[in-house]
């Protein structure tokens, strides 16, 4: 039953991040050439939306769905935060696309985005086997 709801979920936030055109190769790239508003406006409007839901998740103290308790931990700022963010933005107005919208446009037919859901992977296999192990 768990799955289910997480596929359903997967799949509404696909459809949404489809016909809002988040997903878009070509918004991607007028975000980044500062020639449309539209993504700075969807971004913002997430990061009000989640400030909103992040202050009442911390201040009601609600359960996860396995009903363990949510537990908000602090994490610092460091040079690896910092090259990994860069990596991430120039993989995103390279490729046009972030890890989410990847499989949703991979499941709008656009194929070639397997080629950036492996390097995706081999990304984070990458990390695991070598930043990862020095934590």
């Amino acid at each position: 039953m768990k799955n289910l709801f997480y596929i359903i979920t997967g799949a509404v936030f696909g459809f949404t991040l489809v016909n809002s055109q988040v997903a878009s190769w070509y918004r991607i790239q007028e975000m980044f050439l500062f020639d449309n508003f539209h993504m700075y406006g969807v971004i913002g409007t997430a990061i009000v939306s989640a400030s909103i839901f992040l202050f009442f998740l911390k201040r009601y103290h609600p359960y996860t769905i396995d009903k363990k308790a949510f537990i908000f931990k602090k994490k610092d700022l460091n040079k690896g935060t910092v090259i990994g963010g860069v990596l991430f933005g120039l993989g995103w107005s390279i490729t046009g696309a972030c890890p989410g919208p990847i499989f949703s446009l991979i499941g709008n037919t656009a194929f070639i985005y397997l080629i950036v859901l492996a390097s995706a992977l081999l990304g984070v296999f990458v990390y695991g086997k070598t930043v990862a192990k020095s934590f």
